[in-house]
């Protein structure tokens, strides 16, 4: 596959562990995009984002070149009529020419080989349809765990893939096709207890990277201190993602 695969192995938790997108990401979307459209989302992993495009959209084609990731994804588990799944490179879709009104990546971008997945964009998004591509670098740590998340992500700093720095950059270097439109700054929330969390570290790529590399799981490494930061299993506690969006416009 063309896209980089760092999640077929952990895809179980991968789609446990995510978070949800907020209403008011797929609310900006609608206001750009028919309710009739159809919508391509390539990467479309186990599901985080196509509920929501579901819900306000008349139809979704989910596609990603992982059958292990399409296989937790809950429109596998329950079809949903407004959804079709397909084993797919983000870089080449079955879809017809001008087919769709809007192509939307979620935390996905960065492992697409950009040009060949531009032009694609430009084949299958009909005159006047948008491009929208979005993600979220690390977490908020809660008051009082900077030290203990501090020291986990030592660990596993050089583990991450090429494709995280671009996401800490907020895609800023991608040659985007395509007229840019203004999206606003949003946020995404969870309210989680200590294994939710744990659970979430564990999906991470260089976790899964440096459990190859060095035989041993950092979350685990980890777990003793950050439980005493979180202060107790049972507590719940608000975690915040800082998210960035970009929209784009194809010429009508």
């Amino acid at each position: 596959m063309s896209m980089q695969d760092h999640f077929s192995s952990v895809s179980a938790t991968y789609a446990a562990a995510r978070p949800e997108y907020p209403d008011a990401l797929y609310d900006l979307l609608a206001r750009h995009v028919p309710a009739d459209a159809r919508v391509w989302e390539p990467g479309c992993g186990s599901g985080q984002a196509t509920r929501g495009l579901a819900a306000r959209f008349a139809q979704v084609h989910a596609t990603d070149p992982s059958p292990q990731q399409l296989g937790e994804h809950w429109a596998a588990r329950t079809p949903d009529p407004r959804v079709t799944l397909a084993v797919e490179a983000g870089e080449h879709t079955a879809l017809a020419d001008r087919s769709v009104g809007l192509v939307a990546v979620a935390q996905a971008l960065h492992w697409f080989d950009l040009p060949a997945f531009f032009a694609e964009c430009g084949r299958v998004l009909e005159p006047g349809g948008v491009l929208a591509a979005w993600g979220y670098g690390d977490f908020d740590a809660p008051a009082g765990m900077e030290a203990a998340f501090d020291a986990f992500r030592r660990d596993i700093a050089g583990d991450w893939p090429l494709g995280r720095s671009l996401v800490d950059a907020h895609y800023a270097s991608f040659d985007w096709p395509f007229d840019a439109m203004a999206a606003p700054p949003l946020s995404l929330e969870a309210t989680w207890t200590l294994e939710r969390m744990l659970a979430y570290l564990a999906s991470y790529s260089s976790v899964v990277r440096h459990r190859a590399r060095t035989g041993t799981d950092p979350v685990e490494a980890h777990r003793a201190a950050l439980a005493r930061a979180w202060g107790g299993a049972d507590r719940v506690r608000v975690v915040r993602w800082p998210l960035f969006v970009h929209l784009r416009r194809k010429a009508g």
